[in-house]
């Protein structure tokens, strides 16, 4: 009788206990810059990403030929992986303090936006930083926000909760038709309530999970404010792995690892929505 209660309670722990997420990745935040190309050429990325369940990626790169190689290689459609291209702003790293002013950064844009690429037209523009949110007034952030609208491209933006509402009332709809990915989701330090009331008012606006401290607890599971934020906007979020210096690379699998423990955390529907469909709808990939 012990082992039938022993053998009773075993199986009802582990009809409980979520197993991790097994179903397919899009990584909506992947850099692909300069410096990576060296120690990490592209076999060896998308790799990564195959042995991860990978099958779709927001290249955004520094310079954008990172993008574009990653675009264009037979090798990426044979690993399983879509590209979708984002031209990011900068071509330098002086480019992150000055970007939003300088007209040079547009007159880039607009001939990268001409140009395309192998995976075909360039879908978003970002990643942007604005460490003093009073910049997404900048000239040239203004006229970005309102392009992105027109253009109907999505914006991947590293910003603050303030410099959102600043982002977004630089759009002809102030806000209600641009689709802003918000990177890292509050990282500046906006509470749980800010984000949901940012999410309540920006109908479009999506957002990014990497580097979003509070967001896991114990065990790598979701903190509970945030699996009930989630739970109320599963159609919202997204994952990425932000791989802006080669040290993310090197953790790439430790990464989609945490994502695939905290997204089994959640109903299978929610999951899913979260690690594939919401980013797959939003730019069309099947």
């Amino acid at each position: 009788m012990r082992l039938l209660a022993l053998a009773a309670a075993l199986s009802f722990a582990g009809a409980v206990l979520a197993a991790d997420y097994s179903g397919p990745l899009f990584d909506t935040h992947l850099h692909y810059n300069d410096e990576a190309q060296g120690p990490y050429p592209l076999p060896d990325v998308l790799a990564r990403m195959q042995r991860n369940g990978v099958k779709a990626i927001v290249a955004n790169s520094r310079t954008n030929d990172g993008t574009k190689a990653l675009a264009a290689s037979p090798q990426t459609s044979q690993a399983g992986v879509t590209v979708v291209p984002f031209v990011r702003l900068y071509r330098t790293r002086a480019d992150y303090d000055n970007w939003f002013r300088d007209e040079s950064v547009y007159t880039m844009v607009q001939t990268e936006l001409a140009s395309g690429t192998a995976a075909g037209p360039y879908r978003g523009l970002g990643e942007f930083h604005l460490y003093d949110s009073a910049n997404a007034n900048g000239p040239v952030a203004r006229k970005l926000m309102a392009l992105a609208e027109e253009k109907n491209l999505a914006v991947l933006a590293h910003v603050d909760d303030a410099a959102i509402d600043l982002l977004m009332a630089n759009t002809p709809s102030k806000g209600q038709k641009v689709r802003l990915i918000w990177a890292h989701t509050g990282i500046g330090g906006a509470p749980i309530g800010r984000v949901e009331q940012l999410l309540a008012k920006y109908p479009l606006l999506m957002g990014e999970l990497s580097y979003r401290p509070g967001l896991t607890c114990e065990g790598g599971k979701l903190c509970p404010e945030w699996r009930a934020l989630l739970l109320k906007y599963p159609t919202r979020f997204m994952i990425g792995s932000d791989t802006w210096v080669n040290q993310r690379w090197a953790q790439y699998d430790d990464l989609m690892k945490g994502y695939r423990t905290w997204l089994g955390d959640l109903p299978v529907d929610a999951a899913r929505r979260i690690g594939w469909d919401n980013a797959a709808s939003l730019f069309g990939v099947k």
